[in-house]
């Protein structure tokens, strides 16, 4: 399977970074993975909703053209649809059964995405009701993609 993250902006922090790698290293075993950051735009303080989306509309299109068009499009959403783990693992395994060779995961910015890109995702897919910063949320989808392979393949990971 070929797996492809697409985020907006770039991980500063120094322990995110690291994390993302050692996870990304441990789906080496599994799958590709391909982990793109498309260039953020400045969100002025106090913008109004129509700069704002203006901002989500720039940021959308270059989330957009990493996308390919045969690929299977999981847009990281709050107003998503929640999974557990497992459940979450077993997504992913009908995909392949299915014939879904490629999954484009897309994190958006710190405002969401534009409406074309959640027309364009095949899933919206929440991991809490709660708010994490974008870039956060790259390490923790790493990390439950890589669980969703030891899940399938009924390799053991501590729960």
């Amino acid at each position: 399977m070929k797996i492809r993250i697409i985020s907006v902006g770039k991980i500063k922090e120094k322990y995110l970074r690291d994390g993302i790698a050692e996870y990304a290293k441990r789906l080496g075993k599994y799958c590709t993975l391909e982990q793109i950051e498309v260039q953020d735009e400045k969100t002025p303080d106090g913008a109004p909703p129509s700069i704002e989306e203006k901002i989500k509309m720039a940021e959308g299109e270059r989330i957009l053209s990493h996308i390919r068009p045969s690929g299977h499009v999981i847009l990281l959403d709050l107003g998503g649809r929640k999974m557990d783990s497992v459940q979450f693992a077993a997504y992913m395994e009908s995909c392949a059964v299915n014939g879904i060779s490629a999954v484009d995961f897309v994190i958006g910015g710190s405002l969401g995405v534009s409406g074309e890109v959640r027309k364009r995702a095949d899933l919206r897919l929440s991991f809490s009701d709660m708010t994490f910063p974008h870039q956060l949320m790259k390490l923790i989808l790493t990390e439950q993609i890589y669980r969703s392979f030891r899940i399938r393949n009924h390799e053991p990971y501590h729960k």
